[in-house]
This record gives C-alpha cells, structure tokens and sequence, in this order.
C-alpha cells in the first residue's frame, strides 16, 4: 500500500491511475494482487476517496483491475483465456463506459435493418440436400457482377475471419514465412501464430504497404502475402490502384514469389470509400481475395465472400465439408436480398457517407488541437502518442476507451492506439481535445 502511494506523482485520478498502471506494466504489481481500498489509499495520500474511486474506475474500465465487492480490488489476471492472445487485447471489457472506441466494429444505428430481408425470404429460403452447391446462383452472380477483377471460383464463408482461416490452411504450412503488414490486424498474427508460421513485417505509408519493402521481404521466398486493401486495421488507409499494381508488379517479377499466394482481406468493404481494389487485376492466378459484409451489413450475419483460382477454391469447399458443411442458404438469400433491395443498398450508401463525414470532423477537430493525421478510410484511425499505457488510462479516466496499439504491431516501433472513429457520433471537439492530451501525456 506504501509502494503505490509513493509511486504517485500527481494526487489525481489520472495521476493515480498512470501511477497504478506503471507499477502493473513493470510486474511489481503482480496478476491477483489486492489493492489497498479507497478509504486506505486515500488517507495515505491526502486526497478525498473519491479521488481514488475514479482512478479505479478508470483502471478497471480498462481491464487493470477488478473489482470484487466487499473483497476488495484486484490487479486482472489474464482475460478471456479462451480467446487468442492478441485477441484478449480486441475483446474490451464489460464495465461500462462514456464512450467505448476501443471495438472497431460499425455503428448499430448504420446497419440495413434486417426486418425486411428476414420477412421476404423466410418462406422461400433453405435447403433439404446436403450436396447442393455451396452458393446459391443468385448470390454468386451478384458478387461476380461487383467482384474488383474477373475471378475464376467464388464461395461464401462465415466471415472473414473464417476465410483467413480457410485460406491459410490451405497455403501455409508450419514454418513458412508469411509477410503481414505492420502494423495490421492482431487476429492475423494469431492465426498465424497458431499454423506455426514466421510473420516477415513489411511498413505502410499512407498508399498502403510499401513496394520497396515488399521487394525485400520477397527475398525470403514467403509462401503468403496478406494485406488489406481498403481501409486497413487500425490505420484506416487504402491501397490506390497505382500501388496495387505497384505490388503486383513487384511480386510478378521476383523470382523467389513465383509461388507465394496473396490473400487480400477486404473487411470493411461498401462502407469504406475508396474503390475496390484487388492484386488479382493483375496477377489473379496468386489472389485470393476476401469480401466481408459485417461492417456494412451486420456482424451477426457471418457472411464473408472468398474468390481465387478455382484449385484453391474447390480444396477450400473441399474442407468446408467435413466441417460446418456450407454457410446458411437461408442467411445467403437474405444476403442477396440486401445486396439488392433498394431501401438497404440506400442505407449502406448513406452509412458510408456519414463514416466518411465523421472521420473528417474528428480529423478537422484533432488539428485543431494541434494532431494532425493522414486521412483515415472506413471506421478505424491510428493515433501515434507519446506512451501509450499513460493514453489509454488517460482517457479511460475521462470516459473514453480505445484499443491500445501494441497488439497491432509485429514491431515495436512508436506508441499508438486505435480509436474508432465510425463511432463518434456527436461532440467532436470535446473528444479530439481528449484524444490530444493523451497523446501527449
């Protein structure tokens, strides 16, 4: 109790909680450690035990401590053991906030309303065999009419990170090297991780990942690329078609990637603004490219479209079979049904819209406050700051979580945290001014 209090620099919520934070991160608070109670704590340093109380608040709402009623409080053992590690980080926490940006997921008040879709093919919608095709027709012409290149096989997954999955499985085997963007999306490197694969790193700038980094990398003879072309997590940048090209051309004229398969997870999909952009317009015999519709469609729905070689795509339905089999028919009508229902295409137009009016009035407001950003596609942005466990206690304190950047990095290289932008709905100055001081904390 002792220690914590002469760890203190400043007798303020934040300045307790940074405090609090620090000696967590340098292991002298251990996992299952009681913490001195309010009264305790308060006493010691002079200061009102509400003063204490919103430190705590702001630790828990973080996921630091724990709180277990008249036992007192705790230092968090690991979350969530049954997720993947960097998930853990992802997952956020159940208590309560002001305003939670930590998710990365999409606005509820922006998606399609399903009603609609569910009453008009509820009775017309299903399957009795287990061997029909795994698409149905109508859903497979619509994705190939607004596929980014002409693709040879297309099928339907439960999700995104289904198809990363499937994908991997497919071309990674244990020990191959895999080139990742950096930073990019920590269930990523948890997949990789779990197939026993080697990450080879490659930086972004504001076009996408970097071709003379790539050139590089290839030299390693990777069996797989992955990136995300459209409103990358967590920066919330987009490939343009000249660096598409750009990496295509780099990967089509080394020698040691005649072999190596690209798989493009295109996550954010109609809600990001940039166009679709896909490697396989120019090397399509080495994509294999992923479309999600959570972000714009619902999460709930699970449906993500997975196009490549027909080779890779029969041995990915291949394997679907002996496993979940094919995706809901039921929820691929309803799918086709908001692809092309008026009303719900209307409604993703206008989400998109209002992502890209949101992130500009954040980006407008964060300037102001002297941070100024690249712009940001879709619903995340990437937030460099001066420490990033000092940030996020920060603005925990102020009501305000975001996802701290480490889990995103394959190398640490600066302090960051994502804050999901697509979520700012109102008060965009009071949230920038925030942003900004935790930046500097």
């Amino acid at each position: 109790m002792k220690a914590i209090a002469s760890a203190v620099e400043e007798s303020t919520p934040h300045g307790i909680a940074a405090a609090v934070a620090r000696l967590i991160t340098s292991g002298d608070l251990a996992p299952g450690d009681r913490l001195p109670t309010v009264r305790e704590l308060a006493a010691d340093l002079g200061v009102s035990p509400a003063t204490v109380s919103h430190a705590w608040q702001a630790l828990s709402s973080v996921g630091l401590i724990v709180s277990r009623g008249r036992s007192g409080s705790f230092v968090m053992a690991t979350p969530r053991r049954w997720l993947p590690p960097r998930f853990q980080g992802l997952a956020g926490q159940l208590e309560a906030t002001r305003l939670d940006l930590s998710t990365g997921t999409p606005d509820p008040e922006l998606l399609p309303a399903l009603g609609p879709a569910l009453s008009r093919v509820s009775m017309r919608a299903g399957t009795v065999s287990y061997l029909d095709q795994p698409v149905i027709p109508e859903l497979e012409a619509v994705l190939r009419a607004t596929w980014s290149y002409e693709v040879e096989a297309i099928t339907v997954v439960d999700g995104a990170l289904d198809a990363l999955s499937r994908a991997m499985e497919i071309v990674v085997r244990f020990g191959d090297k895999v080139v990742v963007e950096d930073p990019g999306f920590p269930p990523i490197f948890d997949l990789l991780d779990h197939f026993g694969a080697v990450r080879v790193p490659v930086g972004l700038d504001e076009d996408g990942m970097r071709p003379d980094l790539l050139e590089e990398a290839l030299k390693l003879r990777p069996a797989a690329v992955v990136l995300q072309p459209r409103a990358q997590n967590p920066t919330g940048r987009s490939l343009t078609k000249v660096r598409a090209q750009q990496l295509a051309q780099v990967i089509r004229h080394s020698r040691h990637a005649s072999d190596a398969i690209v798989i493009e997870d295109d996550h954010s999909g109609e809600i990001a603004v940039a166009r679709d952009v896909s490697l396989g317009a120019w090397i399509p015999e080495q994509v294999l490219h992923i479309r999600s519709f959570s972000k714009s469609h619902g999460p709930d729905l699970r449906i993500a479209a997975i196009g490549g070689p027909t080779e890779l795509i029969e041995q990915l339905v291949a394997r679907r079979i002996l496993g979940p089999g094919w995706t809901s028919r039921m929820l691929q009508t309803m799918l086709h049904d908001l692809l092309t229902d008026s009303t719900s295409v209307s409604e993703v137009n206008d989400a998109r819209r209002v992502y890209r009016a949101r992130q500009r009035r954040l980006s407008e407001a964060l300037a102001a406050h002297g941070v100024i950003l690249p712009p940001s596609d879709g619903i995340n942005t990437w937030l460099p700051v001066a420490d990033e466990r000092a940030a996020v206690v920060q603005l925990a304190a102020a009501g305000i979580r975001v996802a701290a950047g480490t889990a995103f990095q394959a190398t640490q290289d600066g302090s960051f945290v994502r804050v999901t932008a697509g979520l700012v709905r109102n008060d965009f100055d009071s949230v920038a001014a925030h942003l900004a001081a935790a930046a500097r904390a």
